[in-house]
């Protein structure tokens, strides 16, 4: 369902017109043809996620987009500029995704919600890889600034997702009584997020070892499945 919302550019639209409201792009970058637009911010995306958000070089940006410098200082006005774009769009995409699916996953049993979260974003993730290698290495690299701008907005979405599942699956009669949803909610989502990063960022997998030829991802996650809805049940 995510794929679904996010797949065509012209969705982005909407956000491209917000940013330009905010002052983080220039009016000549939201009358650019779509496809245009598409090529820059995936340049953006791919430096970023290359060497890390804080390390974007505005040349090479250029290079990768095929444009000139001038013209990205025509559509950012600075690599400042630039990069409060590329934030402001990565967290923007990530949070109103949790948004739009969130009610469809809390009226699923719990187990299958936890698999559609999961498969879900993974599928989603193949359509927007460079965004999300782009939160990936805020994520991972420690950064301060975008631990507070990029990482915890969206972690924040995840974490009241995953409380929200819990409380409905609680609702149902699907959970122990007395279950402490706060600290349940924080503990699965954690183990959420490692199953899911290790498939999206691969590198992450040589840490976690969460699959390989022996043990395919989808055993492991339904044994991590099986597991969780155990733990919360008994």
């Amino acid at each position: 369902m995510v794929h679904n919302f996010f797949s065509e550019w012209s969705q982005i639209q909407a956000y491209i017109l917000k940013f330009e409201q905010e002052g983080l792009v220039t009016r000549t970058f939201r009358r650019l043809d779509p496809e245009r637009q598409q090529v820059i911010v995936q340049a953006i995306l791919d430096e970023a996620a290359e060497k890390g958000p804080t390390a974007i070089n505005i040349k090479q940006v250029a290079e990768r987009a095929g444009v000139a410098v001038g013209s990205l200082y025509q559509y950012f006005n600075n690599r400042d500029g630039l990069m409060a774009f590329s934030t402001a769009l990565t967290v923007s995409l990530l949070t109103d995704a949790f948004g739009l699916f969130r009610p469809f996953l809390v009226e699923m049993p719990l187990k299958d919600a936890l698999r559609s979260y999961l498969s879900g974003g993974m599928e989603w993730s193949q359509t927007m890889q460079g965004l999300i290698q782009f939160y990936g290495r805020a994520a991972y690299t420690g950064d301060p600034a975008l631990a507070e701008t990029v990482v915890r907005p969206v972690a924040v979405a995840m974490r009241e997702t995953m409380f929200e599942m819990l409380t409905a699956a609680q609702a149902r009669g699907e959970l122990r009584q007395g279950l402490d949803l706060e600290t349940a909610a924080r503990a699965v989502n954690a183990w959420v997020i490692v199953l899911a990063d290790s498939q999206m960022l691969p590198y992450l997998n040589t840490y976690f070892q969460i699959s390989d030829e022996t043990a395919p991802f989808d055993h492991v996650l339904e044994s991590a499945l099986s597991i969780i809805e155990k733990g919360l049940l008994e």
